[in-house]
């Protein structure tokens, strides 16, 4: 029988040493060996790879041949959530969902396994919280927990010999950093017991068809903590951003095999747990009871789904040599060439005013459709001339002056009109074919276009 084999691996050249040292004896790099498998015994190798052994090798096909199917999935009960996985939960795939503490990850996943239907059969595996602590959350949130199923543990080898046992289709692992596998040495949530520890969960989650969300904490910079691999290993992940001491939270796809990248889901944290919020745009619109210089409403486009949302602006006369630029939910830098278009295009001089601009809710805007509204917030700052209140605005704004197309243009539109919005200022290159019932849509092909429009505003 062969004897498992701990190695200490440098993370910069792949260099192996027997045992751990400061520096890599190869490359020369600091901290950098880090613990890894080198071989597991035969019996903790058969186990890993139940379900393979007696296989014969996949056959070789043409891709004509193969016919995709289309993937059964299953309704967390939570239509916000839906939405960002992309439809439902699909069998055998692995979510990774990451966020600051105390912002609710363990909150919506206890929610959404209890939103299963019963007949799903779902598993609770708590590595941080005694049953107590999770029995009394669920009752604080007035959930029906007779159907939830609840473990306590943090061997990866005992949570998946119960798992085979109980054969849930649903199962949260909560949280991922504080397993271990009893094949390595390291403490848990190191790198190798987070790398090890996730491959044979997603290697059962494969095997057995069986849906798994992996909870990750995050580092002080907001990243996932633990080897990036982590994030490759998994068909989707998720970030839940938002303040803790904020009422509205955001899931965000980074990564999903079954669906859109970037689609967004918006909940209210409440005494009774997450509740959705089935219009998110009117949550980032103020609705000034009368017009406001520097106010613009922008149609930003979050995954498959358009979001209204207010970008504000304040010009003041600078008390410094160097005037400040500063933003909030958008890109500093391209404030700064947004500026300089304004004064090479639009003859607008600034360079003695501090320009501050701020997305209203705390959204984070990173397409570029989102230049015409923050000039054109920056122009009624400075001239002290308000908007229209009815007004949308959207398009990107290049080097040359030239106001170009952004995507998905005729949905954004038909999502203001629904909403009340009358009046549009867009890209030429966007402008609809047929007429948008109760809207009028001014088409700009050029910045200095767009000024001769706002200078016929009153």
């Amino acid at each position: 029988m062969a004897k498992t084999k701990a190695v200490y691996q440098c993370s910069e050249c792949g260099a192996q040493s027997p045992k751990w040292a400061g520096q890599c004896s190869d490359c020369g790099a600091w901290n950098s060996l880090t613990e890894v498998l080198a071989l597991a015994p035969a019996g903790a190798k058969a186990a890993r790879f139940a379900g393979y052994a007696g296989e014969s090798a996949a056959p070789v096909q043409r891709l004509s041949e193969v016919r995709p199917g289309a993937e059964a999935r299953m309704s967390s009960g939570i239509a916000e959530l839906d939405r960002v996985l992309g439809g439902g939960l699909v069998g055998g795939s692995v979510v990774l969902i990451g966020g600051d503490p105390g912002i609710g990850k363990s909150t919506l996943l206890l929610q959404a396994l209890a939103a299963f239907d019963p007949a799903v059969g779902a598993l609770y595996v708590s590595g941080e919280e005694s049953p107590e602590q999770v029995a009394l959350r669920a009752q604080r949130l007035g959930l029906a927990a007779d159907a939830l199923r609840l473990l306590a543990d943090t061997s990866v080898e005992r949570i998946i010999a119960q798992a085979r046992a109980e054969a849930p289709q649903v199962m949260v692992i909560d949280s991922i950093q504080t397993l271990y596998t009893e094949l390595l040495q390291s403490a848990p949530g190191s790198v190798a017991q987070v790398r090890e520890s996730a491959a044979q969960l997603v290697r059962f989650a494969k095997q057995t068809g069986t849906a798994l969300f992996l909870v990750g904490h995050v580092t002080k910079e907001g990243t996932l903590a633990g080897p990036r691999v982590l994030e490759h290993m998994v068909d989707t992940v998720l970030y839940f951003e938002g303040e803790p001491g904020e009422r509205y939270r955001v899931v965000r796809a980074i990564k999903n095999r079954f669906g859109a990248v970037n689609e967004l889901g918006v909940f209210a944290m409440t005494d009774g747990g997450l509740k959705e919020v089935r219009n998110p745009s009117s949550i980032f619109l103020s609705r000034h009871q009368q017009p406001v210089a520097g106010s613009v409403i922008l149609v930003t486009m979050e995954g498959t789904r358009p979001l209204l949302v207010e970008v504000q602006a304040l010009v003041d006369d600078s008390q410094l040599s160097n005037p400040r630029r500063v933003t909030v939910g958008l890109e500093q830098n391209r404030l700064a060439m947004l500026l300089a278009v304004q004064h090479r295009h639009g003859g607008v001089f600034m360079s003695d005013q501090d320009v501050f601009v701020n997305v209203v809710g705390g959204v984070r805007v990173s397409e570029t459709a989102a230049d015409l509204a923050v000039l054109l917030a920056v122009l009624s700052s400075f001239r002290d001339r308000s908007v229209p209140h009815d007004l949308i605005v959207f398009g990107e704004v290049g080097l040359a002056g030239e106001i170009r197309p952004v995507p998905n243009g005729q949905q954004r539109l038909r999502e203001a009109a629904k909403l009340g919005f009358k009046r549009a200022l867009i890209p030429a290159a966007n402008a609809p074919r047929g007429r948008i019932e109760g809207m009028e849509i001014s088409a700009v092909s050029r910045y200095a276009e767009a000024l001769e429009w706002f200078a016929t505003q009153d």
